[in-house]
């Protein structure tokens, strides 16, 4: 049987492309077989389907054949095409899982182990300290007024009868600001701000920080805060002040508490005292913690000045009334027997998890 000699050639050439296309899937085949990772499953998708690829030069060398076998060679080439790609996707598929399964066991978390403790907050003692006195004094019926820790030279001095060359307002003691603004140096400000609205019967506490030019000691603090008392309304006696502290002082320090007075001056009350408490520690037999006394100084007080009223537009013929101060950092410091109150401030959270 004889061919036409053309006939014979394409059938060759057919042949020919056959063989090259199964030589460079079955090389595919293996590089693809070898390879462990995937930068190198690139490497032979690129060498072989690329651009550049051996793939891209057969079609590029189709030129040199025959139209009539054009089509047949580029569906060889693209079902060669098609099987490299299949393999690759899924060796790809295959050494994703792995590297996935890898991560996901390596990341795997046991349940059943003990989770890790997380820190909690606490209280400062100086909230803890606030807090329990504000729960007494509104317990009374005593409101909690708050103040500008920005104030006015005449609400934190004069309206408090304190004359213009009263020690106090020495720029050595209070941080002035400009002209008549200062630091307040105490909260008693925002109590003549409240009498000047002329609501009355008055009864609040006025809690805030507050500055004073102190160097920084064991005892000392350029920044503190106060809490001051106010009462204003007819027939108040400085029995009605004693009674008030010395309940206050039981219900701080103990039913066992034991109060006196001793007589003192402070210019915007009349008379004035200090209060002192039966030392909570020995119970007023004297220890180191009351130095010896049996008593514990704890506050200021008096009867408000008849002036201080009369500047707040309260007429002291028909209404009296009484005040007080006390240091919140003293009384977290005796409640909770501190012996340094930089420690209050030096945010170590040794010290602060213990309340």
């Amino acid at each position: 049987m004889t061919f036409p000699a053309n006939e014979i050639f394409i059938k060759r050439e057919d042949f020919t492309m056959k063989e090259k296309l199964e030589q460079i899937k079955a090389q595919a085949l293996a590089q693809i077989e070898a390879s462990d990772a995937l930068d190198k499953l690139n490497e032979v998708r690129v060498n072989v389907l690329g651009k550049k690829g051996e793939l891209t030069a057969v079609l590029k060398s189709m030129k040199d054949v025959s139209p009539e076998e054009r089509p047949k060679v580029g569906q060889m080439v693209n079902e060669t095409r098609e099987e490299i790609e299949k393999v690759l996707d899924e060796a790809k598929a295959r050494m994703e899982k792995a590297v996935r399964e890898a991560r996901l066991k390596a990341e795997v978390i046991d349940v059943t182990l003990p989770a890790k403790k997380a820190l909690i907050g606490h209280r400062h003692p100086n909230t803890i300290a606030l807090e329990e006195v504000e729960r007494i004094f509104i317990g009374m019926g005593y409101d909690v007024v708050e103040g500008p820790e920005i104030e006015k030279d005449y609400y934190n001095f004069e309206a408090l009868n304190i004359p213009a060359d009263h020690p106090a307002k020495d720029e050595q003691d209070t941080f002035y600001i400009s002209g008549e603004f200062l630091l307040r140096t105490q909260t008693s400000g925002t109590q003549v701000h409240e009498m000047e609205k002329g609501k009355l019967p008055i009864r609040m506490l006025a809690p805030g920080r507050v500055f004073r030019a102190d160097e920084v000691d064991a005892t000392h603090s350029p920044s503190f805060h106060q809490i001051e008392g106010l009462v204003i309304d007819k027939n108040i006696t400085f029995s009605d002040l004693k009674g008030t502290l010395a309940e206050f002082a039981r219900e701080l320090f103990g039913e066992d508490t034991k109060v006196k007075f001793r007589p003192h001056h402070f210019p915007f009350t009349e008379p004035s005292a200090e209060m002192d408490v039966s030392c909570f520690k020995c119970g007023g037999s004297g220890c180191r913690f009351c130095k010896g006394s049996g008593w514990i100084e704890i506050l200021g007080c008096g009867m408000v000045h008849p002036h201080v009223l009369e500047m707040s537009g309260i007429d002291p013929e028909e209404y009296t009334g009484f005040a007080f101060g006390v240091g919140l950092e003293r009384i977290a410091l005796l409640k909770y027997e501190i012996d340094d109150m930089r420690l209050l401030y030096e945010n170590d959270i040794r010290f602060l998890k213990q309340f």
